[in-house]
């Protein structure tokens, strides 16, 4: 069975998302998005995106494109912020229900990125969250490390290849 997955880059646009000494959420996502899906369709999987180019649309209409393409599972690919610059690291995945496909995904794709070297914050709920409450398939909200972290953002940049392969591989763990 061909598997469809909408993958969503954070923010987009006008919404730069946190920012950290000029770094932009939105250009760590998208890059991010991009190149996991480029390994997605590799594997064979369907990939609809939510945005290819620095474009911003609501979480509502990205659920809404998510919905009406009729996708297997949605992920949302962002980077996490805390008030004070190296006060948090690591990474940590949101879903709308620890009992559910999503929750299954997101601890898969938390084990591999954390076998790449990141501090594995683990899998919570945010139920007020309109990508992961809207969407009519599972949805996982990715958060790669802490932007405002100066060890995450090394991590990131030189290990951004299997990052990214770290993130489809917990993808295409969790089919069948």
């Amino acid at each position: 069975m061909a598997y469809t997955v909408v993958l969503d880059a954070g923010h987009g646009g006008a919404n730069p998302g946190a920012t950290y000494n000029g770094r932009q959420e939105k250009d760590d996502a998208l890059r991010l998005t991009l190149a996991v899906g480029q390994l997605l369709e590799n594997a064979g999987v369907d990939v609809i995106y939510t945005r290819t180019t620095d474009i911003y649309d609501t979480p509502a209409q990205k659920a809404a494109k998510a919905n009406v393409a009729g996708a297997d599972y949605f992920v949302s690919i962002h980077r996490n912020s805390s008030v004070y610059p190296n006060q948090y690291t690591g990474i940590e995945s949101l879903i709308y229900n620890r009992y559910s496909a999503a929750a299954k995904m997101a601890e898969n794709i938390n084990k591999n990125l954390q076998a790449v070297g990141f501090v594995n914050q683990g899998v919570s709920e945010r139920p007020n969250l309109v990508v992961l409450n809207s969407t009519q398939m599972p949805a996982v909200l990715v958060e790669a490390g802490f932007i405002n972290n100066d060890k995450d953002n090394t991590l990131f940049d030189s290990r951004f290849s299997e990052i990214a392969q770290a993130i489809a591989d917990g993808i295409l763990d969790s089919f069948g």
